[in-house]
């Protein structure tokens, strides 16, 4: 069955049961959207923030991309997707938290940690590289911290990756000034896919711990 086959179907069952069953919601969707939450995750076929946290339609606005990477302030030319989702959400929607979240066996986190495309071409991992390189210091971290590349090392790369991005929100200017008013707050998180649990970060201790 070819697979555009199978998402009209999916469509289908959509409208005959939570379409239907969620009118009056979706109603109100029409309308316009005020989520309170904003989620930045990776864009991998696995880790739907949606399905996660059980969310209805319009309670979280989610950007998602490589690694689930927040990039660094920067008005330089070229496109900035990532920042204008977040200037969107924190100027626009005004939510009220931003959750990055990372997950395991994060192909970007890899990509980052093993060096895989540093040298590549453009259609041949480069973009991917380039993208990933503002780990690299985190991955030096990781590196030095670990004697082989094993799961322990990938794991610690990809909460690396979760701390990176955090720090650079608060970089951008309108964000770290609505976090110190105390009008938006900043949260890290994990998603273990083989076990199904979520893990959130204690920024105070660095540490990651299930809820």
């Amino acid at each position: 069955m070819p697979y555009l086959t199978q998402l009209i179907e999916g469509y289908r069952r959509f409208r005959a049961t939570d379409w239907k069953h969620q009118h009056e919601r979706w109603a109100e969707l029409a309308e316009g959207q005020s989520p309170n939450v904003m989620i930045l995750s990776c864009a991998d076929s696995r880790v739907d923030p949606s399905q996660i946290f059980d969310a209805r339609p319009g309670e979280i606005f989610v950007a998602r991309n490589i690694a689930g990477l927040a990039p660094p302030y920067e008005t330089t030319g070229g496109y900035h997707g990532v920042s204008a989702a977040l200037e969107f959400a924190v100027t626009q929607l005004e939510v009220a938290e931003i959750v990055v979240m990372g997950h395991g066996l994060c192909g970007g986190c890899a990509a980052a940690l093993t060096g895989k495309f540093d040298d590549s071409e453009p259609g041949e991992g480069h973009f991917i590289a380039d993208w990933v390189g503002m780990l690299h210091e985190a991955r030096d971290k990781v590196r030095a911290r670990h004697a082989e590349l094993d799961l322990d090392a990938y794991t610690d790369m990809e909460w690396e990756a979760v701390k990176v991005s955090l720090a650079n929100l608060r970089t951008f200017p309108w964000i770290a000034d609505r976090e110190r008013a105390g009008k938006l707050k900043l949260h890290g998180a994990h998603f273990s896919i083989a076990e199904g649990r979520l893990y959130m970060l204690d920024e105070a201790e660095g540490e990651f711990r299930p809820v």
